[in-house]
């Protein structure tokens, strides 16, 4: 059977998200279209290659996360210039590497640009911070003058993965000047608004790393750090939470994964086990009485 399929942001998190592709396939439902935040955006490109969720798991095997870690190299081998390096280039990583392993992935399903793609097969999310909007790709495209045919699918999810301060944010050029664009999760991590119109024509089925809006425990805010971590999770998180509603929440798996941090690139091969085995667990136990 056919059905739509939306995958939220949430960094390492994201192996999580594997397993339930596993299950979601393993009951014999298919994704005609998809869409995706930024890990939610790299595994819903690779399914919308055409990877199975077997073929993912193996490209994931060999996968450390580290290599994608690339600073920018300096003259002077002084630790402090890493930070003088974060100021001018926004970010600690380049964040190149990444887009090359995505973009050589996807190339061995034959896709390289959203022409080689399916019409309205894949949409991903990406914040642009110049204009202060949120960027739906492809579909966005035109309005900055760019052929969204000629697009690489690789650089739209390397957009939408760019976490801030973390890599360096992409730089679109256009006509009107340079966009500088970073997470999508910054306004939306989970875009299942993206098919509410188009809800009837099949089922949407949302896959999303955290808990329920009434199962969250409320944050403690003492100091100036707690206080930025909690303005940034609302900037990540007001927009959907307000958005999924009732009648929202029966189409959505809940993945609560607490025991990781987004951006913990040193993640154990056990710890990945451990998430991908608890996304199909609790996605097998949510479908079994899924009434779509």
């Amino acid at each position: 059977m056919e059905i739509d399929g939306v995958f939220s942001g949430g960094g390492v998190k994201g192996f999580a998200l594997i397993g339930a592709y596993e299950a979601i396939e393993e009951k014999g439902f298919r994704f005609k279209r998809l869409a995706g935040t930024s890990a939610g955006a790299l595994i819903a490109s690779f399914i919308a290659a055409g990877f199975t969720s077997k073929e993912i798991l193996n490209i994931m095997d060999d996968l450390n996360l580290m290599d994608f870690l690339d600073e920018r190299r300096t003259i002077i081998p002084y630790a402090w210039l890493k930070w003088l390096v974060l100021y001018w280039r926004m970010g600690l990583y380049k964040g190149e590497k990444l887009e090359q392993w995505i973009a050589e992935q996807l190339n061995k399903k034959g896709v390289r640009t959203f022409a080689d793609l399916p019409h309205e097969r894949l949409r991903v999310v990406a914040s642009d911070l110049t204009n202060g909007t949120m960027l739906i790709l492809p579909d966005d495209l035109p309005k900055y003058g760019i052929d969204p045919l000629r697009f690489s699918v690789a650089k739209a999810v390397r957009m939408s993965v760019g976490i801030p301060y973390f890599f360096e944010p992409v730089r679109l050029k256009t006509d009107e000047g340079r966009h500088i664009v970073v997470d999508g999760g910054l306004l939306s991590n989970f875009p299942i608004f993206l098919f509410d119109e188009e809800r009837k024509k099949r089922p949407v089925l949302g896959i999303k790393l955290s808990a329920k809006q009434a199962q969250k425990a409320k944050k403690q805010i003492n100091n100036a750090i707690e206080l930025y971590e909690a303005l940034f999770q609302t900037m990540r998180e007001a927009h959907d939470e307000r958005y999924i509603s009732r009648r929202h929440e029966k189409n959505i798996v809940f993945l609560p994964v607490k025991h990781v941090v987004a951006t913990d690139f040193s993640v154990t091969d056990e710890e990945k086990k451990k998430l991908i085995s608890f996304g199909k667990e609790r996605t097998e136990q949510f479908l079994k009485t899924w009434t779509y």
